[in-house]
């Protein structure tokens, strides 16, 4: 379940409410659009109800997204959302239940009254934790685990102390006692943090028109002058991309990553040492040995099965489409998912693909990869019933599943 957060424009200074997963904000007021960016994860906190005490945020790490584990010769998978205390003040309550559902959170910046205790919790800590929460039914040896789709966050519990106890900040009521005193806390607390995030002017760096994209999107496009931007360390870099041309008006552009690599454990250097080494039941082609290999991951949130067989699908089939550099000018279905987390998709879709999975397997701890190239591609797909259907390679996916994706 996702949650709302309150954010003051920073342009009219409005208030605005977005969703979890908003990354475009455009202001209702005054129309003007921006893009949030942080550049580690965002932090957030649960307004105090309380106004004469000296308020004190005490930090719980939040990670949600797809966990996958090979173990054995399957691949088992989940969508995993949780919350966990994150100081070393143990004290204080392991989760933060439904609150951060019920109430609107607000962005943390400097002009937040208050002090921090700091995040003793490490961002591999929580992984291990979301591994955990995952099943895979069936004996084996783990042999590898990714994280797809992750989303990583600070949430702040309010809290003040008063006669030897904390107490919440929202419900007024005692949580823990303070055994030494109100002063023990005070080398976990974090000394005049600056953490604020940045609202990014969605204008095209190359010529100044307006970027486009939906409230989810992590790469936004230009129709002006055809290009494609995703945010890094505070600014927009260009994406390389191109679109494959449809042929029914009505068409859905769908976006995928096509990662261009070479492999060291398995040596897959081309289509055919692919094909190969996966045992697919396909005649092999002369032309395929200079093919180069590359892999074919959805740019969208999806369930994880699903990702897992698109991605399987796609790469198998490694289509030669006839591409165009030009933003298709119908409906985009939008970017959701960044090309870091498809290039750690990557053994995944390997993995998922090998006919002789008793003999891959336990070489994945071995196998790594070179990338040579990246590039966004868009796909047209069609409507069929329930589904949308690629037009060149018939591959199909579910409409409901694609609205349960956005908000993953």
């Amino acid at each position: 379940m996702g949650f709302a957060v309150e954010q003051e424009c920073p342009q009219c200074g409005a208030p605005i409410e977005l969703e979890e997963t908003d990354r475009v904000i455009r202001c209702p007021y005054c129309n003007v659009k921006n893009f949030l960016f942080a550049p580690d994860y965002f932090r957030l906190l649960l307004p105090p109800k309380v106004s004469d005490k000296d308020i004190l945020y005490a930090p719980y790490m939040r990670f949600k997204g797809s966990v996958y584990l090979c173990k054995g010769t399957s691949i088992g998978h989940r969508i995993v959302d949780i919350t966990r205390q994150g100081s070393t003040f143990r004290q204080l309550p392991v989760s933060l239940g439904l609150r951060p559902q019920a109430m609107k959170m607000k962005f943390v910046n400097p002009g937040v009254p208050g002090s921090f205790l700091k995040c003793s919790l490490r961002r591999t800590d929580a992984l291990a934790r979301a591994a955990r929460h995952t099943s895979l039914a069936g004996p084996g040896k783990l042999v590898h685990q990714a994280y797809i789709g992750e989303a990583f966050s600070l949430i702040y519990l309010p809290l003040f102390a008063q006669q030897g106890k904390l107490f919440d900040a929202i419900t007024n009521k005692a949580i823990a006692r303070l055994p030494q005193g109100e002063d023990v806390l005070d080398p976990a607390i974090e000394q005049n943090p600056k953490w604020q995030i940045t609202f990014m002017a969605t204008i095209c760096p190359q010529c100044g028109w307006d970027l486009d994209g939906e409230r989810d999107s992590v790469v936004l496009t230009c129709s002006n002058c055809d290009t494609a931007w995703a945010a890094s360390e505070g600014k927009f870099i260009r994406v390389d991309f191109n679109a494959v041309p449809g042929r029914d008006e009505d068409a859905t552009y769908f976006p995928f990553w096509r990662i261009a690599a070479r492999d060291k454990g398995l040596e897959i250097h081309s289509y055919a040492d692919f094909i190969r080494v996966t045992r697919q039941p396909k005649v092999l082609q002369r032309h395929w040995e200079n093919q180069d290999m590359c892999f074919w991951i959805p740019a969208f949130k999806i369930r994880p099965k699903l990702f897992l067989h698109l991605a399987r699908q796609m790469t198998i089939l490694q289509k030669d489409f006839d591409t165009e550099e030009e933003i298709p000018k119908k409906k985009l279905y939008p970017v959701t998912l960044p090309r870091g987390e498809a290039v750690q998709s990557m053994k995944l879709t390997l993995a998922s693909s090998a006919m002789a999975k008793k003999e891959i397997f336990p070489l994945l701890p071995q196998v790594s990869f070179t990338l040579r190239e990246s590039t966004l591609v868009y796909l047209p797909f069609n409507e069929g019933g329930h589904e949308m259907v690629q037009e060149h390679t018939r591959v199909a996916i579910n409409k409901r599943t694609l609205e349960f994706g956005r908000y993953l």
